[in-house]
């Protein structure tokens, strides 16, 4: 199983970005997929979660700003990110929980992340 993350770049403040998140391989089933982030010296932190039904929660810096869509037939999940601020450049990484056909369980995968940076 692989999560290719891409669409980080260099914006400026108050630009946009999409990051986009495709999950390939032996994939039996897809629970929750999410978007981390981790600044330079800081903690990773969640960013925005959505369930395969479509429910969605935001950390409270993102909300109003950043939307957590899917695409359940490609496997793949998106984050537009709006009215970016310079505190919300840090690496992006996408995560899933799921389930191969070799396993009976569920597990997190990480993608490699993409590195978003917002210039003042």
């Amino acid at each position: 199983v692989q999560l290719q993350a891409s669409g980080g770049g260099l914006v400026q403040a108050g630009g946009s970005l999409r990051l986009s998140c495709a999950a390939s391989g032996s994939i039996f089933s897809i629970n929750a997929m999410g978007w981390y982030r981790q600044a330079p010296g800081k903690q990773r932190e969640l960013v925005a979660v959505i369930t395969s039904g479509g429910s969605t929660d935001y950390t409270d810096s993102a909300k109003d700003r950043f939307t957590i869509s899917r695409d359940n037939a490609k496997n793949t999940v998106f984050l537009q990110m709006n009215s970016l601020k310079p505190e919300d450049s840090a690496v992006y990484y996408c995560n899933a929980d799921l389930r191969t056909y070799s396993s009976t369980r569920y597990r997190f995968y990480w993608g490699q992340g993409t590195l978003v940076t917002v210039s003042s």
